[in-house]
C-alpha cells in the first residue's frame, strides 16, 4: 500500500493539480506569455522526486538523462501540430503523436543515457522548430482570450496529466530512459493543443505551440541540473536549486520574448 502511494496515488493528484493552471495563463495574457510560462517545469519536478524517493538519486540522475533530447522530441511534436492544426486538429495530432512514437523509440533503441549528446539534440531541434515556424511559416502569437470553466474541462486536464505521471514513476521499476521518456510524455501538450485548437481556433493553438517551444528550454534547464545536482546535494536542495536556475531562464526568455516571438 505504502508503494502504491508512493508510486502512483500521489504523484498523480500532485500532477492532477499543476495541470490546470496552464491554459488559464494562455487564455488570460495570450500565447506569448502563456506558452512560455505554461512550460515551467511543473510535472517533471514531480515525476523525479517520487523517482528518487523510489530508486534513489543516482537512479533518477540517470533517468533524467535522456530528458533534454525527449523534449526535443516534444518541440517536433509541437512542431507538427503548430503546422498542421490550420488544416485539421485530428491531422496535426495523429501526426504529432507519430513523431513523438517514432523518435522517442529510437532514443529507447540507442539507450541514451549520455547527458551531453541528450542536450545536443534538444539545441537542435529547437533551432530547426522555432526557426522553420518563426521566420519561414511566419507563425503569429496571439492576444488575449476569454473562457468559462467547467469542472469537465478541468478534470480532463487534470485527470490526463496525472495518469501519465503516475505511469512514469511506476515505470522506473522498467528502465531509467524508459522512465525518463514516460516523465516529459507530452501529455499536458497534448490536452492544451486540442483544447486551445477546440475553443479558441487552430490560429491561437498554432502561436501557443510556437511559444511553447522556446518555453520548453526552461524544463531542460531542469532536467539537466538535477542530473548533476541530485547526486551532489539529495532532492530535496537538488530540486530547489534546479527550480531556481529554472525561474531565472525562464525570466529571460520572458524578458526577450517581445524580440523574438
Amino acid at each position: 500500500m505504502v508503494d502504491l502511494l508512493y508510486q502512483a496515488i500521489i504523484p498523480f493528484l500532485l500532477s492532477a493539480l499543476i495541470v490546470i493552471i496552464i491554459m488559464f495563463i494562455a487564455e488570460k495574457y495570450g500565447t506569448k506569455t502563456g506558452g512560455i510560462f505554461g512550460t515551467l517545469p511543473s510535472t517533471i519536478v514531480i515525476a523525479f522526486i517520487f523517482i528518487a524517493i523510489n530508486k534513489g538519486v543516482d537512479f533518477a540522475s540517470q533517468s533524467v538523462a535522456v530528458v533534454p533530447a525527449e523534449l526535443g522530441v516534444n518541440l517536433i511534436f509541437l512542431f507538427f501540430f503548430s503546422i498542421f492544426a490550420k488544416k485539421s486538429t485530428i491531422q496535426a495530432f495523429i501526426l504529432s503523436i507519430a513523431s513523438w512514437t517514432i523518435l522517442s523509440s529510437i532514443l529507447v533503441i540507442f539507450n541514451l543515457i549520455n547527458i551531453y549528446i541528450s542536450i545536443t539534440i534538444f539545441f537542435i531541434s529547437l533551432i530547426f522548430t522555432f526557426t522553420i515556424l518563426e521566420k519561414y511559416k511566419k507563425i503569429p502569437s496571439t492576444g488575449n482570450v476569454k473562457v468559462h470553466y467547467t469542472p469537465r474541462k478541468i478534470a480532463f486536464r487534470g485527470i490526463l496529466a496525472g495518469i501519465i505521471i503516475a505511469i512514469s514513476v511506476m515505470l522506473s521499476n522498467v528502465g531509467a530512459v524508459i522512465s525518463g521518456i514516460f516523465s516529459v510524455f507530452p501529455a499536458i501538450l497534448t490536452s492544451t493543443m486540442l483544447i486551445a485548437s477546440h475553443e479558441h481556433g487552430p490560429k491561437f493553438a498554432s502561436g501557443m505551440a510556437k511559444s511553447m517551444i522556446l518555453g520548453i528550454s526552461s524544463v531542460m534547464t531542469y532536467a539537466t541540473v538535477i542530473h548533476f545536482l541530485y547526486p551532489l546535494y539529495g532532492i530535496v536542495w537538488g530540486t530547489l536549486y534546479a527550480y531556481l536556475i529554472s525561474i531565472v531562464v525562464t525570466l529571460v526568455i520572458f524578458k526577450l520574448r517581445a524580440k523574438i516571438i
